[in-house]
C-alpha cells in the first residue's frame, strides 16, 4: 500500500521503519539509564535511591515537554517536528555523557526527556495516517516496537558498554541513533504541510475532555509498577539474586522480548476490542508483579517472571489508540500526553520504590509497590469502561 502526498509517493513500511528507529533511540536511553544506574551512581558519588532521581528527572522532562511542545508546534508540519525533536534529543544525550557531577546529570536528563513524549505522540499520528482504520493500533505498535526492541538489543548493549568501557558511552550511542533517526525521517516521512486549522487553542481543547483525563490516569498509575521493578532490577539481582553482572544483559533482553510480544499481542487485541484489552493487560501486570517478590532469589525463577512483567508493556500502544478515539480535534496534544502519563508513571514508580527501600522494606518491596500501582490503574479503567459503555448505549438507535 502507498499513500500519495503532494510531492511524492510515501511507502508505509519505510515510514514506520524510520519512526521505529526513533523509538529505538528513546527506548535505549530510557531503559538503559535504569540498567546503568549502579555504574553512574558509583561514579558520581551517590547511592542507588538517590541515583534513581536521575530516572525521575528524565521522566519529568517528558511530562513537561510533551504538552508544551505539542501546543507550541501545533502549526508545524509533523515531519519537521519529528526532525527537530530528534536533534534536541541527540544534544541532550551528549550532554548527559559529559555530566561532571550528579547535579548536572539531573539537569541534562531532564533536558533529554523534553522531546520524548512529543516525538512518540506525533510519530503515532503519522503512523496511523499511513494505515487503514482497522489497523491503527498495529501501526502505532510498530512505532512502539522500536522502543521494545531497544530493550532487547539497545539496552543490553548499552549495559555491556557501560560495564566494559564506561556508562557515558551508552549515552553517546543514543545520540548517534537520534541523529540517524532525524536523517531517516527527513528521507521517508510524508512531506505534508501543517493542518491549516491547527492552533494551540484547538490542541488545548483536549484538556477539557474527561475521557482524555481518564485514559491518561490509567497510564500514569497503572504503568508505574513496571517502572518501579525495572529501575531497581539490576540492584536486586546483585544484592538478592547474587547473580553475576554478566547475567544482567541477558535478563534485560528477556524483559525486552516480553515487551515486544506484549506490544504485538495487545495491539492485535485492541484492533478487535480496545477497552477489554486495556483492562486485561492491567490485570496481567498486577499478577506478574505479585510473582516478582517470590522469584528474586533465583535466576531460574526471576527470568520467566521478568518476561511476564515485560509483556505488560503492551499497555502503551493500546492507550495511544484509545486517546485517538476520545481526543476529537486535539490529536497532537492528546497523543503526546500519553507519554507524559507514562513518564509520570516512570517518575512515580521509582520514587515510590525508593521510599519503600529507604524505609528498610527490602528489594522485594518494589514488586508489591508495583502491584498496588497496577491495581490503581485498573480502578481508573473500571470508571473509563463504565463511561464508554454508557456512551455506546446513549448513541445506540432506539428500537
Amino acid at each position: 500500500m502507498t499513500v500519495e502526498t503532494a510531492t511524492r509517493t510515501v511507502h508505509p513500511g519505510l515510514v514506520l521503519g524510520a519512526l521505529a528507529l526513533g523509538g529505538f533511540a528513546i527506548g535505549t536511553t530510557e531503559f538503559a539509564s535504569m540498567s546503568l544506574l549502579p555504574h553512574f551512581a558509583k561514579d558520581l558519588g551517590v547511592d542507588a535511591p538517590t541515583a534513581g532521581h536521575a530516572i525521575s528527572a528524565y521522566a519529568l522532562g517528558v511530562v513537561v515537554g510533551a504538552p508544551v511542545i505539542a501546543v507550541a508546534a501545533a502549526r508545524w508540519p509533523r515531519r519537521v517536528i519529528l526532525m527537530a525533536l530528534m536533534a534536541v534529543f541527540a544534544v541532550g544525550n551528549l550532554l548527559s555523557a559529559l555530566a561532571p557531577d550528579f547535579g548536572w546529570m539531573i539537569a541534562f536528563r531532564f533536558f533529554s526527556g523534553l522531546p520524548h513524549g512529543a516525538y512518540f505522540g506525533v510519530a503515532a499520528l503519522v503512523a496511523a495516517s499511513v494505515a487503514p482504520p482497522d489497523k491503527r493500533a498495529r501501526a502505532v505498535a510498530m512505532v512502539m516496537i522500536g522502543l521494545t526492541v531497544a530493550t532487547i538489543v539497545g539496552v543490553p548493549l548499552a549495559n555491556v558498554v557501560g560495564q566494559w568501557i564506561g556508562w557515558r558511552w551508552g549515552f553517546v550511542i543514543v545520540a548517534g541513533l537520534a541523529a540517524l533517526t532525524a536523517t531517516a525521517v527527513a528521507l521517508y516521512a510524508p512531506r505534508e504541510g501543517a493542518d491549516a486549522d491547527a492552533s494551540p487553542l484547538r490542541e488545548l481543547g483536549a484538556l477539557a475532555k474527561g475521557r482524555v483525563w481518564l485514559t491518561l490516569a490509567i497510564g500514569a498509575i497503572g504503568f508505574g509498577g513496571m517502572f518501579c521493578v525495572y529501575t531497581y532490577l539490576a540492584d536486586t539481582m546483585l544484592a538478592v539474586t547474587h547473580a553475576s553482572p554478566a547475567a544482567l544483559p541477558i535478563v534485560l533482553m528477556v524483559f525486552g522480548a516480553g515487551m515486544t510480544l506484549g506490544t504485538l499481542v495487545c495491539a492485535w487485541a485492541a484492533d478487535r476490542a480496545l477497552m477489554p484489552a486495556i483492562g486485561a493487560v492491567l490485570l496481567w501486570s498486577a499478577a506478574s508483579l505479585a510473582l516478582y517478590p517470590l522469584a528474586i532469589h533465583s535466576l531460574w525463577t526471576l527470568i520467566p517472571v521478568v518476561f511476564l512483567i515485560g509483556c505488560g508493556g503492551g499497555l502503551g500502544a493500546v492507550l495511544q489508540t484509545r486517546l485517538m478515539d476520545v481526543a476529537g480535534d486535539a490529536q497532537t496534544l492528546a497523543a503526546a500526553l500519553n507519554h507524559s502519563a507514562f513518564n509520570t508513571a516512570n517518575a512515580l514508580g521509582p520514587w515510590l520504590g525508593g521510599l519503600a527501600l529507604a524505609a528498610g522494606w527490602g528489594w522485594a518491596s518494589t514488586g508489591w509497590v508495583g502491584v498496588a500501582l497496577a491495581l490503581g490503574g485498573f480502578l481508573f479503567w473500571i470508571v473509563a469502561a463504565v463511561d464508554a459503555r454508557q456512551q455506546r448505549l446513549a448513541l445506540a438507535p432506539a428500537e
